[in-house]
């Protein structure tokens, strides 16, 4: 999956660390993977961690489909910043409020976002995507009590 580096859409808007742990977690995940397959072998080395080999696979299933349709459908390229990168894009704050909203069952707030990051008649597909992946994230900070345990989560 190929998404390229900071530019107008992924002009600092502010820090990762300022967002909710769904939402932090999210933007690392999209980090992450975008950063390769090694980078991949981490996240999923997290979602197993945290939930076992096949119910990991299956909330990771989820992102990665949601990546994928982002990719194929998406309106313009997601600009996104390093990972170890503190401040936060643009497009990172759309995609983390979007995870966000879904996974609070925000259903129309995160259509409304899903609509200005894929082509609209693409933004219902997202959805549910979005709130698995995004409550298996809010499981995981709620086990650790604070921020999920992603690889290399930026504090």
């Amino acid at each position: 999956m190929t998404m390229t580096v900071p530019d107008r859409d992924g002009a600092p808007v502010g820090y990762v660390a300022e967002l909710g742990p769904v939402e932090a977690a999210a933007v690392i995940c999209l980090r992450l993977w975008c950063d390769g397959p090694a980078s991949q072998k981490l996240v999923r080395k997290d979602f197993a961690s945290a939930f076992g080999a096949r119910r990991g696979h299956e909330a990771l299933s989820c992102f990665e489909t949601l990546c994928d349709l982002c990719v194929r459908h998406g309106r313009r390229p997601l600009m996104r910043h390093q990972v170890a990168c503190r401040s936060l894009g643009a497009d990172e704050s759309c995609f983390a409020n979007f995870i966000g909203y879904a996974s609070e069952g925000e259903q129309e707030d995160a259509l409304m976002i899903a609509t200005t990051i894929v082509n609209p008649s693409m933004a219902p597909a997202l959805i549910g995507l979005a709130q698995e992946f995004g409550l298996a994230l809010r499981r995981m900070a709620i086990k650790a009590d604070r921020r999920p345990e992603i690889s290399t989560a930026i504090h």
